[in-house]
Parts: structure tokens; sequence; C-alpha cells
């Protein structure tokens, strides 16, 4: 399915965790248990797909593998297999998911409140007992390898779903645009053209990539910018961008050309 999340608000969110941001969690509120614990995960110990801790709170892991071709479906299966699992679990799902209920089933519509972490150690604290030493070596060698994984990052707190982060020696804002990628690529044309897709001095827009059906841009940051200081230039580009939305008229030829190199350097992760 070409977008598995459409339909929430917080569409870009989902798509952020699961192909941007590497250590985060969020809760989620079932439609018809409201009061039970549901914790949305980027990742869990051995890419479990979900586990239900000691104390009865589910992990739905959100970076696994599609079995379906639909994402929200495989996640939706983990989800129904986790909330009937006795308390101290790990889901493993072995077979393609069939007919059944999607995430937009099972959850309230209220958007995810987003939390980024520094590692998976949050993993640990109420973690399903392994049934031998061995699962519980696995675990915590699991655990060791994904905290090498991690790379800073900072969620931006003026737009949605743009995220810092710093490699070794850049730093990178990757931002999940809302708009239908056809909308998105045109407003972007419309202001690569007037020379406004920079955010501050030394950025540089690099490209973009298409995820679960919509675009994300990325941009190329000197190692020192802070997350703190794009804060004010992306809610200016996002105020370029909403502008360029409301122009129905053809593009230009500058715009055209604009559109063509923006088209060129894009790639599909999904």
């Amino acid at each position: 399915m070409l977008r598995p999340f459409e339909g929430r608000t917080d569409e870009t969110e989902w798509i952020a965790l699961r192909e941007v941001v590497p250590a985060a969690t969020a809760p989620l509120r079932l439609r018809d248990e409201p009061d039970r614990e549901v914790t949305l995960s980027t990742v869990l110990p051995l890419n479990w797909p979900a586990m239900v801790r000691a104390d009865g709170r589910v992990f739905l892991g959100l970076q696994v593998p599609t079995r379906s071709g639909d994402v929200s479906r495989d996640l939706a299966a983990a989800l129904e297999l986790a909330l009937a699992s006795a308390p101290g679990s790990s889901v493993q799902l072995t077979d393609l998911p069939g007919p059944g209920p999607r995430l937009q089933d099972l959850l309230d519509d209220a958007p995810i409140e987003v939390t980024v972490h520094d590692g998976f150690d949050y993993w640990i604290d109420g973690a399903p007992a392994a049934d031998d030493e061995d699962e519980d070596d696995d675990v915590a060698a699991s655990m060791e390898r994904a905290n090498a994984t991690v790379v800073p990052t900072v969620r931006l707190s003026g737009v949605p779903s743009a995220y810092w982060c710093r490699m070794k020696e850049r730093a990178h804002l990757r931002w999940v645009l809302p708009e239908d990628e056809d909308d998105a690529l045109n407003a972007l044309a419309r202001v690569a053209a007037d020379g406004g897709l920079g955010i501050g001095p030394d950025t540089r827009y690099v490209g973009a990539f298409r995820a679960h059906g919509l675009l994300v841009p990325v941009w190329d940051l000197p190692i020192d910018r802070a997350a703190a200081d794009l804060e004010q230039p992306i809610l200016e580009l996002r105020a370029r961008l909403d502008e360029a939305l409301t122009r129905t008229e053809p593009l230009t030829t500058d715009e055209r050309r604009a559109r063509a190199g923006l088209t060129s350097r894009q790639i599909t992760l999904r």
C-alpha cells in the first residue's frame, strides 16, 4: 500500500519514526480499551514486532520488515497478538496476517506525542523475562548493537515531523511533508526558483526521498549548527511553501527547471 498511514492526522510522524528517527517512543490510545497502556517504539529487542512487559504494558515495534505489503495491517496484527498475550511475553509473527483491522481501526484519532531517546535503555525496565540465560544475553547484545547505531537526534518544535541529526562530519535535517508529492514538488520548485530553499547560512538542500507515499526533503548543515538554530528558518520556509501552495498558475520556465532538478535527486524508500 502506497500510503499505509493515510487517514491519520499524524501520518507524517509515523513515517518519520519508521524511516528517520533511531530511538523514540509515543503512547498509543486504543479505541476499545482506552485505559490499556500501549507504547509505540521505533525498535524493540531482537527486532520483535511487539512485546508485553511484566507489568502488562504493551510495546509495539515500528521499524520491522513488512510482510503483507500493508505496513498498517502488519502492525495491527502484531498489536492484536500482543494485547492477547500474557505479561512477560514477546510477540512473533510467523505467518502473513490475513484480512483484519488496520492501525487506523484499532487506535483513536489523537495525534501521537513523540519522545526522542538517546538510546534503548528503556527496553530493560520490565522487559519480558527470557526463558533462558542465552536469550537474556541475546537481548543485552541486541540493545548494545542498537545503542551503537543511534545518532544524536532532535525533533523540531516549530513544524511537525522535522528531525535534526548529527553524523560524524555533518548535521542534517529531514522533514516529512504532509502534502501530496506533486503538490509538494511544485511548491518546492517555486520556492527554489526564488532562491528560498535554504534554512540558514551554509545550509544546502541535497534532495529528497519518498517514504510511504510522502516526500522527505533533506538538508546538509554545518556540524556545529544546533537544532534550536533551525526553528526560525524552518518556520520561514514553511511560510514560503504555504504561499507557493496557494498558487494555481502553471509553473514558469525557471520553476519547471527547478522541479526537474528536484526530481532528479529523489529516491524511493517505500
